[in-house]
């Protein structure tokens, strides 16, 4: 069983910057492939970025590539998700996941967050 608590949610201007950070219990976290995703109002949760247990891969959606970051920190058992050039179409809940590989399916993902809320105004 893992236990994962996000953090570093919050109202931001266009164009602003947030870090998210994903805390987890188990002291097996270092073996976990650990993802975002988020859920806008109305929308679908979907898959945002990934990164592998090693942190020698790392998948991101085509929306974010090059304005997120995701990393991993296995000694803290966190990871984290730098946000920057943050758009109003970035507003969603923002939830972290633990699994076995990276995948943009929900289905793959064993483990989930209770999510914090990203608000980016315009």
């Amino acid at each position: 069983q893992v236990q994962l608590v996000e953090s570093g949610g919050g109202l931001v201007q266009a164009g602003g910057s947030l870090r998210l950070a994903c805390a987890a219990s188990a002291r097996t976290f270092g073996s976990y492939t650990t993802g975002w995703f988020r859920q806008a109002p109305g929308k679908e949760r979907e898959f945002v970025a990934a990164i592998g247990w090693s942190a020698d891969s790392t998948h991101y959606a085509n929306s974010v590539k090059g304005r997120f970051t995701i990393s991993r920190d296995n000694a803290k058992n966190t990871v984290y998700l730098q946000m920057n050039s943050l758009k109003p179409e970035d507003t969603a809940v923002y939830y972290c996941a633990v699994g076995p590989w990276i995948s943009p399916q929900e289905n793959r993902w064993d483990y989930w967050g209770q999510g914090t809320q990203v608000t980016v105004s315009s």
